[in-house]
């Protein structure tokens, strides 16, 4: 008769690793073996799979997420999804973050989503905060209004021991960034608004797509670009496979970078085209990948190849606009070479700017960023890394240069587009850095946050507006909710079968109809 099965407590981790195995293609009855644990945990991993990511992706510390056997929930799960939410985007704006404005923000949220009872946000609910989310730092200062210089140094000082200790070639060391782009904007004679381009005699739309860059130190090793649209299949590309195309394309309902694609991204094209690219240099297959601190990019305990060598590394929160290698000038001549050559396009085909406004579609734009990409030159992005790695122009020996896209230079062909011959320096100048500051993930408000955080989305369908639309408004004030809520609890205590989560939910409903009359008043 066979022993019983020593009981086996995953690391979180653990769980990456079997999560990995598995999209690998690994069985559940083989890693059940390797691990010394069930089949049926196995599966329970392979359901929680997001969970699990979701929970490591918001984690510091690669160390800490060894040790950790368990998510511990919050007493206040719904404050935690916010809290956390908050956080990454604050984090990753370089807004200054501090133990107080954190306990504030905390309060805020608590009445905010209506909880009930008392909450006092110490120093030990922060502590707790950072312990089931692996931060190792609260307080950071304001990247854009400090400039600082001296985490700069250091940074670079730090990274540099690090390439050296990993014995990493500047051909080995990545960047990536994310940006939107407003692929259907074109200039006109009056102004331009984000997102939206008036075109005379034509409505205003708005299109935008995510685009993500990534190159090597040295700029001799461009990855295709990835971008993220609305559509899953797009009606431009009708038979267009997706794998032809000139980009890596994947959708998103809000046509945002998220973790799960920035995942797939990582995984399925560039560890295998890094690897690809290295050994055709007669190099290590070992890289590593510079980020920042985007909330859609995953912690670097998800973003790391099977056998350890291919790997991210994170800027510090303080310096990431400062010395991003990709956002120190790359990414803005590619949105110039892009916008530069659809005006060209149009003078070539002869057409008026209408027509051709008609005709773009998503595809078209499709080719016409990737040509743009493939424009930016070596030396342009070399360059780029002077800060962080001073020397790879040197070594690389790239001294030619490239014409950058100028004002005046759209301006000539301008002068030869029907219906934009006079359109203003200063309006070319608005077109031209229309998205420079968009980002590539969704910024929320603090609604939207409070919104996601009780589990809510936004998605209705089109009968169910013109249902709301054909209901007439009737107007309940405060005080006639809670009144309402106040009998209903009333009722169901007398009801000695009704079931305690029955009135917690109630109790709840009371409480926010509480703080909303609170709010109320005292705006008053």
């Amino acid at each position: 008769m066979s022993g019983k099965r020593k009981r086996v407590v995953l690391t979180i981790k653990d769980k990456l690793d079997i999560i990995k195995k598995l999209e690998d293609g690994g069985s559940s009855k083989q890693l059940a073996v390797i691990y010394g644990i069930g089949e049926t945990t196995v599966r329970d991993i392979r359901k929680n799979k997001e969970k699990i990511i979701t929970y490591a992706s918001s984690s510091d510390s690669t160390s800490l997420l060894a040790k950790r056997k368990s998510m511990k929930p919050s007493m206040y799960e719904e404050l935690d999804r916010a809290m956390l939410e908050w956080f990454n985007q604050q984090r990753a704006r370089g807004n200054p973050i501090s133990g107080p404005i954190c306990a504030k923000r905390a309060e805020f949220f608590f009445y905010a989503l209506g909880m009930d009872g008392d909450f006092n946000p110490s120093a030990g609910w922060l502590t707790r905060f950072k312990q089931r989310h692996s931060i190792r730092e609260i307080n950071i200062r304001n990247e854009r209004l400090n400039g600082d210089e001296t985490a700069v140094e250091d940074f670079c000082n730090s990274f540099r021991d690090f390439i050296e200790q990993e014995n990493l070639h500047p051909e080995q060391i990545y960047n990536a960034d994310e940006t939107g782009l407003f692929w259907k904007c074109l200039p006109s004679r009056t102004s331009v608004v984000k997102g939206k381009c008036t075109i005379p005699g034509h409505k205003s739309v708005e299109e935008r797509v995510t685009i993500m860059c990534c190159a090597n130190a040295t700029g001799l090793h461009k990855l295709k670009l990835c971008v993220v649209g609305k559509a899953k299949k797009p009606r431009s590309f009708k038979s267009t496979d997706t794998l032809n195309l000139p980009v890596s394309y994947f959708s998103q309902k809000g046509a945002w970078m998220d973790l799960s694609i920035f995942r797939q991204w990582f995984d399925k094209i560039f560890v295998p085209q890094v690897r690809e690219y290295l050994r055709s240099k007669g190099l290590q297959e070992k890289a590593v990948l510079l980020l920042d601190n985007s909330p859609t990019h995953p912690n670097e305990n998800v973003l790391r190849s099977d056998d350890g060598q291919i790997f991210a590394k994170y800027l510090p929160p303080n310096v990431a606009s400062l010395i991003q290698p990709l956002d120190q000038g790359v990414i803005a001549a590619m949105k110039r070479n892009y916008r530069a050559g659809l005006l060209q396009n149009n003078l070539e085909e002869g057409n008026d700017l209408k027509s051709f406004w008609k005709k773009l579609t998503l595809l078209d734009a499709l080719y016409e960023i990737s040509m743009a990409w493939n424009l930016i030159k070596p030396v342009s992005i070399s360059r780029a890394w002077k800060q962080i790695l001073p020397h790879v122009e040197e070594k690389e020996g790239l001294d030619f240069d490239e014409e950058d896209i100028s004002v005046g230079t759209v301006a000539t062909i301008l002068q030869h587009t029907k219906g934009l011959e006079n359109v203003t320096s200063e309006n070319i100048e608005k077109w031209l850095e229309i998205d420079s500051t968009e980002p590539g993930y969704e910024v929320l408000t603090d609604s939207e946050i409070i919104r996601r955080a009780q589990g809510q989305t936004d998605e209705s369908s089109e009968n169910e507006e013109e249902e709301i639309e054909l209901i007439p408004e009737k107007h309940i004030n405060h005080a006639a909710a809670l009144q309402w809520t106040e009998s209903l609890l009333d009722y169901l205590e007398q009801q000695g079968d009704m079931i305690l989560p029955d009135r917690l939910v109630i109790r709840k409903l009371r409480a926010t109809i509480r703080n909303k009359q609170k709010m109320t008043n005292s705006s008053q």
